[in-house]
């Protein structure tokens, strides 16, 4: 039987094995989901809403233990992780709140004559392929609607972080959940993962992750007819106008590009600045990177850890070379961070980048690392045509003192989110969704209920 090894980032040991989901072991994982779904879809909306508000409580109450086990296993800074299980409590809560409004009954006619409405249906057994990056909450996105629609769920995480799947659904037995109703595949199998995809008891398919991973998942499910969602990269871009607050944007624009060593797919990672403020705007940006402690993500001062992996960091690293053999300069030599050159090789230093022009590998392609690379733009309309010139197209933002304007520039911008004076906040009122190649399909808001349920329409003609 295969093993599964994460190795810690932070040191390069291994930190946890598992043995991996088999065609062998498929079978009986999938006759055990499919029997929880029969019982589960029968239990009423408000009680699955009940089982979930206490499960996730429970995790609530255990952020500091879980935060311990996102910083050893993806490496971001302790300071942080705790954080990361006190928004997904809030944003499930979130979507708790809208789910009897989101699957409510809709009353299309009802008179003497006719009974006509919609009623919502869940799938069956869903499958959901999550991240390593924010793994408790890209998960809980999915999760919460999966569940609460009546669906039966098969979880799938990144070998990175194969606790967290693990932590969730000991946290909903905890909470009464029925036994199968949650249960976590691991693997690292390509092959498995496109048989899992086309077992025909997997009635839906929801995917976090690369581009390349997304077709992949989308290939596989090509002969069959059911939902597949994507989440998918970014290389999302910010516009700084001539009017911006340079103070306020350069610490938010710096931060939305480096926090969790930009290893999230809404980072900002590619800034036009107008030409009139371009030289400020970097100097103000210098400083602000400058005061990053670079190193172990167990010390609390740490603000940037190591990327997630030695791969990872070679291949930033690489990307931010040939950069600057193309022109692009470095504005904060890796030198202003203490001890640097002593850290892992997993470990990237920021990098700001100046001087970056358009047909630069690192402003055009995702880099999912702490690099900032800075164009200047002599207008808005020269902003908007790059930041449109992108085969992705999952967020944006425009920093101006001017609200009207930027939402003016938003409405131009080929994006799932546009954001104005704010960036890389994923907001569980608002549809998460992306445009070309950034993905298919949305989650969060009422509407994110809608991939995990499928519609019935109910025509009666009395007698």
């Amino acid at each position: 039987m295969s093993v599964l090894s994460t190795i810690s980032p932070i040191d390069g040991s291994v930190i946890v094995e598992r043995h991996a989901t088999t065609a062998e072991t498929l079978p009986s994982v999938l006759e055990t989901a499919s029997s929880a779904f029969e019982s589960w879809r029968s239990v009423s909306l408000a009680e699955r809403i009940e089982f979930v508000k206490k499960a996730v409580s429970l995790l609530d109450e255990d952020a500091e233990r879980l935060g311990k086990l996102i910083t050893q296993q993806m490496g971001r800074p302790i300071r942080y992780t705790a954080g990361e299980i006190h928004t997904t409590k809030a944003r499930a809560d979130f979507l708790l709140g809208v789910a009897e409004n989101a699957l409510a009954k809709v009353v299309v006619q009802e008179d003497k004559d006719f009974s006509k409405y919609l009623t919502h249906e869940p799938h069956g057994v869903v499958l959901i392929i999550f991240p390593w990056n924010y793994p408790f909450l890209c998960l809980i996105n999915a999760l919460v609607p999966a569940l609460v629609s009546g669906n039966a769920v098969l979880l799938k995480p990144s070998p990175q972080t194969p606790l967290v799947s693990e932590e969730i659904e000991a946290f909903f037995v905890r909470a009464g959940l029925p036994k199968g109703v949650i249960q976590t595949i691991h693997s690292g199998d390509n092959k498995f993962m496109e048989l899992l995809v086309q077992n025909p008891v997997v009635s839906a398919v929801t995917f976090t992750g690369s581009v390349a991973g997304g077709l992949a998942v989308q290939k596989a499910a090509a002969d069959r007819t059911i939902p597949i969602g994507l989440e998918l990269g970014g290389k999302d871009p910010a516009y700084v106008r001539a009017d911006a607050d340079l103070d306020y944007t350069a610490e938010n624009v710096v931060d939305g590009a480096m926090f969790n060593s930009g290893q999230s797919c809404c980072s900002i990672e590619r800034v036009y600045v107008h030409e009139s403020v371009y030289d400020e705007f970097v100097k103000k940006s210098i400083a602000i990177v400058e005061g990053y402690k670079v190193g172990d993500p167990f010390d609390p001062e740490t603000t940037i850890g190591p990327v997630v992996s030695i791969a990872s960091a070679e291949r930033i690293k690489k990307e931010v070379e040939e950069a600057i053999a193309s022109g692009a300069k470095l504005a904060v030599p890796t030198t202003a961070f203490s001890g640097f050159e002593t850290l892992p090789k997993s470990y990237c230093a920021p990098a700001v980048l100046v001087d970056c022009t358009d047909d630069m590998y690192i402003v055009k392609e995702e880099t999912f690392g702490p690099v900032m690379p800075i164009v200047k733009v002599s207008s808005d309309e020269e902003a908007i045509a790059k930041m449109n010139d992108s085969k992705y197209g999952l967020t944006a933002s425009i920093w101006t003192k001017d609200n009207a304007k930027g939402d003016e520039i938003a409405s131009k911008v080929d994006a799932g989110t546009v954001f104005v004076n704010r960036a890389d906040f994923p907001d569980p009122g608002l549809a998460w969704t992306g445009y070309k190649y950034s993905g298919r399909g949305l989650t969060l808001s009422k509407y994110g209920y809608d991939f995990f349920n499928k519609v019935k329409s109910h025509h009666v003609k009395k007698l």
